[in-house]
């Protein structure tokens, strides 16, 4: 019951070239930061991507986008990367958008083992009808498009079929955490973390503070550690290093 890792570039030293990670995090907020640098150390590269955005250039996915490690990416929001459009555009990187709360509900859905699910948005659009470019050409054409999707009418109302998201491994960050993979998530981190880590077949959690067992309380634990493999304990400085995507300061 002991998932504690000595450090993060062990506990992600098996994640294979071409591998599926859902990875936490909103912006800068909650992103497995201490993870993503060790799979970037490692030289682990091809891989597909799911997560609600590709963190900003330098920080975050960035860092692999950049270093050209990222094949595909399932996101939400993308708007902050301009290599990440420069990637899309040029033809490098394939791109899944997909509606916030469906990616959100869809990663929850393959946690749980719902298979697909029913829903309103996208209805009426390309997410259901299809066309919406995946990857690009060099000359500038489509190369791949998505599918359409299957709708059905639920009670006169047309919903669209979505697929539940498992990938190989997860790369979450919680407050708190302790060695049985027991997660608390602080504030604006419980955005992702906690629908990533269900949906990853092997979950890796790096915690600002470990703690021992039984000094969570039930009542407080936001993800039990069922949905947890591996634990990494972060520095003190890795736990303190939390940037601001946007800082707005008065004039």
């Amino acid at each position: 019951m002991n998932k504690v890792r000595g450090s993060a570039a062990e506990a992600v030293a098996d994640i294979p070239d071409g591998a599926s990670l859902a990875v936490g995090g909103f912006g800068l907020s909650g992103v497995p930061a201490a993870l993503i640098d060790a799979v970037h150390a490692h030289g682990t590269t091809g891989l597909e991507v799911v997560s609600n955005n590709c963190g900003v250039d330098g920080r975050g996915l960035g860092v692999l986008l950049a270093a050209g490690r990222i094949a595909r990416v399932t996101g939400s929001y993308v708007g902050e990367n301009k290599e990440f459009a420069r990637q899309y555009l040029n033809g490098e990187l394939e791109v899944e958008l997909t509606p916030q709360g469906t990616l959100a509900e869809r990663l929850r859905a393959g946690g749980a083992g719902i298979p697909a699910f029913y829903t309103p948005a996208g209805v009426g659009t390309q997410v259901a009808q299809g066309g919406l470019p995946w990857r690009y050409a060099d000359d500038g054409t489509v190369a791949v498009a998505s599918p359409p999707k299957e709708t059905r009418e639920f009670a006169g109302r047309p919903y669209v079929l979505e697929h539940g998201i498992t990938t190989d491994f997860a790369l979450v960050r919680a407050w708190r955490g302790d060695r049985h993979g027991n997660l608390v998530f602080r504030h604006a981190a419980a955005n992702f973390n906690p629908l990533a880590a269900m949906a990853g077949r092997v979950t890796v959690a790096e915690v600002e503070e470990l703690v021992e067992p039984g000094t969570l309380r039930p009542s407080d634990i936001h993800l039990p550690g069922i949905y947890v493999q591996r634990v990494v304990a972060l520095t003190a400085a890795q736990a303190a290093d939390k940037p601001i995507e946007k800082r707005t300061v008065r004039p």
